[in-house]
């Protein structure tokens, strides 16, 4: 694994720590190299005399799969020089989209990577070739929620795809490992504030080319992004105008007709509301709907973990697919809160 200082990184070695089929070696950390794992993850008790190792691509390719945890940038650098490894997956942004006009705008100039298999497993048709895939591209975090709450409506024709919205709170993990004076404390706890308001946050052209894997044509979504004072979780609100006729009743059976078999992803029973602590260590997500009757409006509510369903769970998820175990392999349903 190559960035495992981070806090992706760390609930990785978390969840793969405990994997019955993957044997979890090198732990790459180039910014940490030398010092000891638990000095930066003090819960890996179990790794107290291992040391991070330096990131080094030729040490890589003995490896039979390798997990890239690295900030948005970095991965394809690696990814070039490892070309032999058998399986790589992806937990940073270079290889999610697939429009270049996109990715320039919503990262910036330079060279664009190659698209790998998008690993969101509850897409239509995503399962089946993540089976057959050697490269994937783990999800971001808010694109797993508001792809999750929003494919279902959307591809059942129940909503106007063209004028989605949604308003979503992340907590300050999502943010990285990196240091900064908006995540202090004494600036996040008590406090709520939006960010990258306007349409400009980097998930949203994500989650418009996901919509489009489960069958919209053109997708529009307006996206404000929330920091919430908690380390982590995610809870988004999507919504959008129902076509006329559409009933509660009718947006339930979507959901219940998409998730039916999914062990990951829950309609909770109605008047039941996502909560992110039920969702804290947990490859989970869970959704509840209803119907605005006065606002003629969809609402979908949907929580995740963003370290677990978020990014190391669903990469882990989708690791397990890609070498032929079961799914649900080394993964939990069950949050632990409180």
């Amino acid at each position: 694994m190559v960035g495992a200082s981070g806090y992706a990184g760390g609930e990785l070695v978390r969840v793969l720590s405990a994997h019955p089929a993957i044997d979890l070696r090198l732990l790459a950390a180039g910014s940490k190299a030398d010092e000891p794992i638990t000095s930066v993850h003090p819960g890996l008790v179990d790794r107290h005399a291992q040391a991070f190792a330096d990131t080094d691509p030729g040490a890589l390719a003995a490896y039979d799969l390798v997990f890239l945890a690295l900030p948005h940038g970095q991965s394809e650098a690696i990814a070039a020089q490892i070309p032999d490894v058998p399986f790589v997956v992806d937990l940073g942004a270079d290889h999610r989209l697939a429009d270049e006009a996109a990715w320039h705008t919503y990262y910036g100039p330079g060279a664009v990577a190659p698209q790998w298999q998008y690993g969101l497993p509850e897409l239509p048709g995503v399962r089946d070739a993540l089976r057959h895939a050697r490269r994937v591209a783990v999800p971001g975090c808010y694109a797993t929620a508001i792809s999750l709450a929003l494919w279902p409506i959307v591809s059942a024709g129940l909503v106007d795809e063209g004028a989605l919205v949604t308003v979503a709170a992340s907590g300050t993990s999502g943010a990285g490992r990196q240091p900064s004076e908006a995540l202090l404390a004494t600036e996040v706890m008590g406090s709520m504030k939006a960010y990258k308001v306007g349409g400009v946050h980097q998930h949203t052209p994500e989650i418009e080319q996901a919509l489009r894997l489960a069958g919209a044509t053109r997708p529009v979504l307006s996206f404000t992004p929330l920091l919430a004072p908690m380390p982590r979780g995610i809870l988004a609100t999507s919504t959008a105008p129902v076509l006329p006729g559409v009933t509660q009743t009718d947006l339930r059976l979507a959901f219940e007709k998409a998730y039916a078999d999914e062990v990951f992803v829950h309609l909770l029973d109605e008047g039941t509301w996502p909560v992110t602590g039920a969702t804290a260590g947990a490859n989970t997500a869970l959704l509840q709907t209803a119907l605005d009757a006065h606002a003629d409006r969809a609402v979908v509510v949907s929580a995740i973990d963003n370290l677990q369903k978020g990014a190391a769970g669903q990469a882990v998820q989708c690791a397990n697919l890609m070498l032929g175990i079961p799914e649900k392999t080394g993964l939990s349903i069950w949050g632990v809160a409180p």
